[in-house]
């Protein structure tokens, strides 16, 4: 991941934020009393609908109130750009073979103790600002400068900078370019409206087959039961859905919980979803932990498959067989892969099997990229 960020900033006046480019009033809030006293906000963007008094921050770390109003703080302040594989995303049902503009900020409204990207996601701007200012129309540009086909929001949590992913966005799809999201899922449902016409694809990342307590003790989190609503919402909006799902061992591995999850994705999405079981490495506050067993991995990607899931995937394990898409109905290999490239492409160009003729879950068409990941450092 390419880092775009500045040296922390002292932290400015209300007064001197409010003269900053990348400050800008706040999508889905509304003024609130609490105990008779105004000047309160609240935030609906994502799941949490933090309450936020007078000069306070959401739990997000970079929405503000400041004199009764709302405000990002990161509009365009990006901590990274990167040209990616789709596949990195996890998406290997959607657009395979392209390449993607990924960007990101700082914040996020998750406290994961094993976060990969702790280093922007757990940033907080009570401490100063972090990153450089870069316009929608730079992002855009430099995608096309780049050859890249769309543009992902991912690394940090896209839903906190909704007002410059949405601005974003827009101009991608003016010139031709898909928009995808990296998501831990908590967006409201209004949130999932307002992006829903300029957002193509998603992947929805759970962790520990979202059991409640694991959610509550190592992410903080109080109730996972709103990505399910939001996930329901994404699929009215008519959005590629795929589904990634942590494990992590001792703690995020149970049997039961992977089976409840993979029946929920059967039932409300169908059983052609792409089902993604990620092995776990140690990072951050969770480095005690050793990385998760292959060969739990294997136990829990057969229990999906028993459920009824069609493509299940084993993540960060490199030359795994399970990186590879098999034929629902005759089990012929169609898409190899190792890591995040494609090693050979055996569909049809209607994506169906060449030897059944069975028409796989597949949007938009193979790209034919390389897979190699090339940092854009500006």
């Amino acid at each position: 991941m390419a880092s775009l960020s500045e040296p922390r900033q002292q932290r400015p006046s209300d007064e001197e934020l409010l003269r900053k480019p990348y400050v800008r009033e706040a999508v889905l809030w509304e003024p609130v009393e609490v105990k008779g006293k105004k000047g309160y906000v609240r935030c609906d963007l994502c799941a949490r609908r933090c309450i936020i008094a007078p000069g306070k921050y959401g739990v997000c770390g970079v929405r503000k109130n400041i004199n009764g109003k709302l405000y990002t703080l990161v509009y365009g302040l990006l901590t990274a750009m990167n040209i990616d594989p789709i596949e990195k995303k996890p998406l290997f049902h959607f657009e395979p073979g392209s390449s993607v503009l990924s960007i990101s900020t700082v914040g996020c409204n998750f406290f994961c103790q094993f976060c990969q990207n702790w280093e922007i996601s757990q940033s907080r701007l009570e401490r100063g600002l972090y990153g450089r200012y870069t316009p929608p129309e730079e992002v855009v540009a430099k995608a096309l400068e780049f050859g890249a086909d769309g543009i992902a929001y991912t690394y940090n949590e896209p839903t906190i900078f909704m007002e410059y992913m949405l601005d974003v966005a827009k101009l991608a799809k003016e010139k031709g370019l898909f928009n995808v999201m990296v998501t831990n899922g908590y967006a409201t449902p209004e949130a999932i409206r307002l992006i829903g016409p300029y957002m193509d694809g998603v992947t929805v990342d759970f962790k520990a087959s979202g059991n409640r307590e694991f959610y509550r003790k190592f992410m903080f989190v109080p109730d996972p039961d709103p990505i399910y609503d939001a996930i329901l919402e994404m699929k009215r909006q008519g959005w590629f859905i795929e589904i990634t799902d942590l494990i992590v061992p001792k703690y995020g591995d149970r049997e039961e919980d992977l089976r409840r999850l993979a029946r929920w994705i059967i039932d409300n999405l169908g059983p052609e979803t792409p089902f993604h079981l990620l092995r776990f490495h140690p990072d951050y506050r969770m480095t005690n932990v050793p990385p998760t067993p292959v060969e739990t991995l294997e136990k829990l990607a057969k229990i999906a498959m028993e459920e009824g899931l069609k493509h299940v995937y084993i993540g960060n394990v490199w030359g795994h067989p399970l990186e590879n898409t098999y034929c629902p109905q005759c089990g012929y290999l169609v898409i190899e892969r190792r890591g995040f490239q494609i090693l050979a492409w055996r569909l049809t160009r209607d994506n169906r099997c060449p030897k059944c003729g069975y028409k796989l879950n597949i949007r938009g068409r193979y790209h034919g990229g390389s897979g190699t990941i090339t940092p854009l450092l500006l």
